[in-house]
């Protein structure tokens, strides 16, 4: 090998071992400087969980599940969705079907009157009302005391004299401890709130006999 031929290859030697030692200098300086500094989080981590609260929940019930069944606005028993639809009468997606007043998940036919409203906590005191007069209170999507005590009579003449339901469904009151609801021809009482049992009749043009 000539001269020349040497010369230029350790130009080139030379040239590379001085880009790698430049290289591993500017390498070393940058560490330097952002010695001490936090590692910095991976990028996943800055995303987090994130989660879709829009969705709405699943509202498919099962064909074999069981839920609390009312029919013309009276529990009937825990039966699938399809066993409460033929008790009512109506196909399955004539149902309306959601949480009643327990937590429980109940059916009924739609626009019928299927959960007894739960008492107010202010007709729970302490020591129950044990004489001919009570408080009395109506029911229109909330709880409304009257402003006088009076009998259980004359609290179901003051809601519900007068006043007529269509079959399936119900209007409530309140006396006392004692639970009373007006369905198509009678005025019925509970003391559960669950089992009803008839007070009185009505007359014609739906009144209600003086007790």
């Amino acid at each position: 090998m000539d001269t020349p031929q040497r010369r230029h290859i350790g130009l080139l030697v030379g040239g590379g071992l001085a880009a790698l030692v430049a290289g591993g200098a500017i390498a070393w300086s940058l560490s330097l400087g952002h010695r001490g500094e936090p590692t910095p989080p991976p990028p996943a981590s800055k995303g987090g969980l994130v989660i879709d609260a829009t969705t709405p929940p699943d509202t498919h019930v099962a064909p074999t599940r069981t839920l609390r069944c009312f029919v013309a606005g009276q529990y009937a028993g825990d039966f699938t969705l399809a066993e409460c639809a033929q008790r009512n009468g109506v196909a399955t997606d004539a149902l309306d079907v959601g949480v009643d007043q327990t937590g429980a998940l109940a059916a009924s036919q739609q626009g019928r009157a299927a959960v007894t409203p739960l008492p107010p906590k202010e007709a729970t005191p302490a020591r129950a009302e044990t004489g001919p007069l009570g408080t009395c209170w109506r029911y229109e999507g909330s709880w409304k005391r009257l402003p006088n005590d009076m009998s259980l009579s004359a609290c179901a003449q003051t809601l519900f004299a007068g006043r007529c339901e269509k079959p399936g469904e119900a209007a409530y009151g309140r006396w006392a401890q004692q639970t009373i609801r007006l369905v198509q021809g009678k005025v019925e009482t509970s003391a559960d709130n669950r089992t009803f049992h008839t007070l009185v009749e009505q007359g014609p043009n739906c009144t209600l006999p003086q007790g």
